[in-house]
C-alpha cells in the first residue's frame, strides 16, 4: 500500500538532511536551483508522487508536463504551480536544465499568516493547468525573487520567514496575471495517464491511520473533478485499461481498507463507518454486507475466533 509522499521522503530522494521544521505549525519552506539538484530528484522523469506539499518552479529549457488526458509542452522558460491536489507527471526533455523551485507547505502560508487559503486560489483549482510560458524579461524578474529568497533564507534576519513569504505570494499574484500554456489533447498516452492518475489518487487517501481520518473523494464525479475530465469519459477509459467501472473500483478499495480496519483496530464499527465516509452506520453496514455477505460486526468476530 503505497503512501503518501512527503517532505521527508522528499528530502531523502534528494540525500539532504531533513529541516527541523517539518512537521511543525510554523510550517515548511526551502529553495533549490534546478541544475545543482536535478540530477537527484529527477534521473528522468519528474512523478507526481502525491505530494503533500506545494511546489513553484522558475523552469528554463525543454520539457512537458503530462496531466490525465492533456500535455503541455515547454519550448524554453515558464512558471510552473503544483498543488497536492492535481496529480502530473513532469518530463525534462532536454539535459538543458536550469532555474529555481521552492517548495512549501500549507501551514507555511496559513490564512492567518499570510490572508490567503491555498486551496481556493484559480492556481490551484481542479481542471486548471497552472503552467504559464513567459519572455525573457518576465524570466530576469521571477529569477530575481528567486535568487532575493535564496539568499534570505541564510540570512540570520529573525523576520526573515515573514519576508519570504511576501515574495512567495508576489510569486503566486504574478502566476494569476499570466496566461496559461493551451494543453493540447495526446490520445495515445491518455487513457494510461487517466488511469495512472485515478489511481494515484484514489490511493493517496490510505491507509487510514486515525478514526478521524476520513476520505474525501467517494464518487466518480469527486475524481473526475480532480482529474478535469467528465465522469462519463472516466468511466469508459477505466473499462477499457481496468475492465471495471469507476464506482466498482472505488467500493472495491473502501471495501479492502474495511476489512484492514475491522482486523486491526479496535476502533468501533461508527468510527470506521465515519472515516470510510459514510454518514450513516447502517449504509456501512449495507454496503459491507454486499461484498462480505455478513455484517461488519460478525465479520470482526468471525476474525477474532
Amino acid at each position: 500500500m503505497e503512501e503518501l509522499f512527503t517532505l521527508r521522503d522528499f528530502y531523502g530522494k534528494m540525500r539532504l538532511p531533513i529541516p527541523d521544521t517539518i512537521g511543525k505549525d510554523i510550517g515548511h519552506f526551502n529553495v533549490f536551483k534546478i541544475d545543482e539538484y536535478r540530477t537527484k530528484l529527477n534521473e528522468g522523469e519528474m512523478r507526481y508522487d502525491r505530494r503533500s506539499y506545494f511546489k513553484i518552479s522558475l523552469i528554463n529549457g525543454k520539457n512537458r508536463a503530462e496531466y490525465a488526458d492533456k500535455v503541455i509542452d515547454i519550448a524554453d522558460k515558464a512558471l510552473l504551480f503544483a498543488s497536492p491536489r492535481i496529480p502530473y507527471h513532469y518530463v525534462p526533455q532536454d539535459e538543458n536544465q536550469s532555474g529555481y523551485f521552492c517548495v512549501f507547505t500549507e501551514n507555511f502560508l496559513s490564512k492567518d499568516k499570510s490572508g490567503i487559503i491555498l486551496e481556493k486560489l484559480p492556481l490551484f483549482q481542479p481542471g486548471g493547468f497552472p503552467i504559464f510560458t513567459i519572455a525573457d524579461e518576465e524570466y530576469a524578474e521571477l529569477e530575481q525573487l528567486f535568487q532575493k529568497i535564496d539568499r534570505e533564507l541564510s540570512s540570520e534576519y529573525p523576520f526573515k520567514f515573514d519576508l519570504i513569504r511576501a515574495y512567495v505570494l508576489e510569486l503566486l499574484h504574478m502566476g494569476q496575471k499570466l496566461q496559461p500554456v493551451q494543453p493540447v489533447d495526446n490520445g495515445k498516452n491518455a487513457a494510461t495517464r487517466i488511469t495512472d492518475f485515478f489511481v494515484e489518487l484514489l490511493e493517496r487517501q490510505f491507509p487510514i491511520n486515525t478514526p478521524s481520518q476520513q476520505l474525501l473523494l467517494r464518487t466518480p464525479n469527486d475524481f473526475a473533478e480532480r482529474l478535469a475530465v467528465h465522469a462519463n469519459h472516466l468511466n469508459k477509459v477505466l473499462k477499457e485499461t481496468t475492465g471495471s467501472t469507476t464506482t466498482a473500483i472505488i467500493h472495491a478499495r473502501i471495501f479492502e481498507e474495511a476489512k484492514i480496519l475491522l482486523n486491526n483496530t479496535d476502533w468501533n464499527i461508527s468510527e470506521i463507518a465515519f472515516s470510510l465516509g459514510f454518514e450513516e452506520v447502517a449504509h456501512f453496514s449495507n454496503f459491507f454486507k454486499k461484498f462480505a455477505h455478513t455484517s461488519p460486526l460478525k465479520y470482526r468476530g468471525s476474525i477474532a475466533i
